[in-house]
């Protein structure tokens, strides 16, 4: 076995061991090499449970974190998923493995910029990038089967659970700082929402407005 494939063995051994069972979910996260996501002089810890800087002052998630998000979320291959927060667009490639259509949103064009780079060269085309405040959503194309949030709010933001299907789910975190959060799924029936904590995470917050890049 050469070296690339034994990093690749023990990655999945180490996602197993945090809990992410679901065939799929581990299937998506082998296909999509977190690597081409992580820059410069962090390149060599890619495949390590650890989240890394990126550009804007920004961070991608360890991969037990968004393999958990992912599992949580139940993407199905006719889905259409909106994720606020594309960051370097790790998160937004393994959903794209799951969904049929990917819509991802971020407040820093640079990082929009330079995702949209990484999905051309790997082919991924199913997902559509925009540069915007994510505490709105994305009204046009709703609702969504799924929606995900890779920063935390102090609650679901209301235009977001508005633009959720009836049946659909929404995976995000929630916390008032950024010591204390909580990872959560949000289901939405015909009469309400129903609210699941799943376990505790830190994120960057969610803030309204467009970054500078």
């Amino acid at each position: 076995m050469n070296d690339s494939a034994n990093i690749k063995m023990q990655f999945l051994f180490a996602l197993r061991s945090k809990g992410i069972t679901d065939a799929r979910v581990l299937t998506a996260m082998e296909k999509v090499d977190r690597a081409a996501y992580v820059r410069g002089i962090f390149a060599d810890k890619a495949y390590e449970d650890m989240p890394l800087p990126i550009s804007c002052g920004q961070t991608i998630s360890q991969p037990s974190v968004v393999g958990i998000m992912t599992q949580a979320l139940d993407v199905q291959s006719r889905h259409k998923v909106l994720e606020i927060g594309t960051g370097s667009g790790y998160q937004a490639a393994i959903l794209a493995q799951l969904a049929r259509r990917v819509y991802t949103v971020d407040r820093f064009k640079r990082l929009v910029t330079e995702a949209r780079a990484i999905f051309d060269a790997h082919d991924i085309t199913n997902i559509t990038t925009f540069t915007a405040d994510g505490s709105h959503g994305f009204a046009e194309q709703a609702p969504f089967d799924r929606i995900l949030l890779t920063a935390a709010a102090e609650d679901a933001p209301s235009p977001l659970l508005a633009q959720l299907r009836v049946g659909g789910v929404m995976v995000l975190p929630v916390g008032q700082s950024d010591t204390v959060q909580t990872l959560i799924r949000v289901t939405r029936h015909e009469t309400g929402y129903d609210y699941e904590e799943l376990r505790p995470v830190r994120f960057v917050p969610l803030l309204e407005g467009l970054g500078q890049d």
